[in-house]
C-alpha cells in the first residue's frame, strides 16, 4: 500500500465530503478511492468514516487521523521542496500545476501560463480548469485562482488580483433590431442569455437598483459561457458574462457594452499558495509574472 497516496485520498476524501467528489479530484475512480480508504482502515485497525446511504463523517480517530495526514503531506511536500532547490541550483525547473476556474483560467490564466513556459523552458506546466474549490496540499497543486471571499486559513499565502467584473453587452445589431435599454429593469422586455448553472435561476444582480436580482428570461441558455458568447456575437439576446471572455469582442466592437454605472458589484480574486518560508523558483517566478500580469494595478 502506497501510504501517502492513501492519505492524500482519505484528505480528499474528507474536504469533499463524498467518494466519487474525492474520485474526481484525485483523478481515481470512486472504487479505488474506497479501495484507499479501506486499506487505510484495515491498517489501522479503526473506522475512519461513519457512512450510511445518505451521508458520511469522520469519525473520533478519522479526525485525530485527518490532521495527521495534513501535516505528513505537508512535510512531505516541503522535503521535495528543498530537495528540488538543491537539484537545479535555484532556477526554476519541474512541474507546476494550477488550478483555476473555467473562464478566468482559459483566458487570463493561460495566457500568463504560456509566457511563462516560453520565460523557463526547465518548467512544466498543469493547468486544471474547474469551479469546484480544491484543496491545495491534498491535490499536490503549487497555486490556486479563486474568485470570491477566501475562508481563514494559516497554512496558505493569498495575493490579491484584480477584481472579477462582469459586463452586460449585446451586439449592434441585436441592439438595432429590439432597442438600447438605458435601464437594467428594461431587460425584463428583451431576450437574455442565461448561464445554467448560476444566473439563470439566481437571476441578474445589479447596483442601486433593487434589493432582489432580476430573474430574465430569453431563447437560449447554456451552462457554458463561450456558447453564450458566440450567440451574443451573432445576435441572440443580452449577455451577463465576465469581462475576462468578452474583452476581444468588446474592442472590436461585436459586442457593445450597457449600463456602465449599474454594473453588478466586482468579485475579490486572488492567488493562493502553500505558505513556504523559501518557496521554489517555479513558485515565485510564476507568483511574480501573474501579479505582474493579472495584479491590481495591472
Amino acid at each position: 500500500m502506497d501510504k501517502l497516496r492513501s492519505m492524500a485520498v482519505f484528505v480528499a476524501v474528507a474536504d469533499t465530503g463524498s467518494f466519487a467528489a474525492a474520485a474526481q479530484a484525485q483523478n481515481l475512480s470512486a472504487v479505488m478511492v474506497g479501495k484507499h480508504v479501506h486499506q487505510l482502515e484495515a491498517h489501522l485497525g479503526a473506522r475512519l468514516l461513519q457512512r450510511d446511504t445518505r451521508k458520511q463523517r469522520l469519525t473520533e480517530v478519522g479526525e485525530s487521523f485527518l490532521e495527521d495526514c495534513r501535516r505528513i503531506l505537508d512535510q512531505v511536500r516541503h522535503a521535495e521542496s528543498v530537495a528540488e532547490r538543491l537539484r537545479h541550483d535555484g532556477q526554476p525547473s519541474g512541474r507546476l500545476r494550477i488550478t483555476a476556474p473555467v473562464t478566468l483560467g482559459g483566458n487570463a490564466v493561460a495566457m500568463v501560463v504560456t509566457e511563462f513556459l516560453q520565460r523557463h523552458p526547465e518548467v512544466a506546466v498543469e493547468l486544471v480548469l474547474s469551479d469546484r474549490m480544491s484543496d491545495l496540499i491534498a491535490e499536490a497543486f503549487d497555486v490556486a485562482i479563486r474568485i470570491g471571499p477566501l475562508p481563514d486559513s494559516d497554512h496558505l499565502v493569498a495575493r490579491p488580483l484584480r477584481p472579477y467584473r462582469m459586463i452586460v453587452c449585446a451586439s449592434p445589431e441585436y441592439l438595432n433590431k429590439h432597442g438600447t435599454p438605458s435601464d437594467p429593469r428594461e431587460l425584463v422586455g428583451h431576450s437574455c442569455l442565461n448561464h445554467l448553472l448560476w444566473n439563470h435561476d439566481a437571476g441578474w444582480r445589479f447596483e442601486h437598483i433593487a434589493a432582489e436580482p432580476l430573474r430574465l428570461r430569453g431563447r437560449f441558455a447554456s451552462n457554458n459561457g463561450e456558447a453564450l458568447r458566440r450567440a451574443a456575437v451573432a445576435g441572440c439576446g443580452i449577455l451577463l458574462q465576465p469581462e475576462v471572455l468578452l474583452a476581444d469582442d468588446l474592442a472590436a466592437g461585436r459586442l457593445l457594452p450597457l449600463f456602465a454605472e449599474q454594473l453588478p458589484p466586482p468579485r475579490p480574486v486572488h492567488l493562493l499558495y502553500p505558505r513556504d518560508r523559501q518557496p521554489l523558483p517555479k513558485l515565485s517566478r510564476f507568483v511574480e509574472l501573474v501579479l505582474e500580469r493579472m495584479g491590481p494595478a495591472a
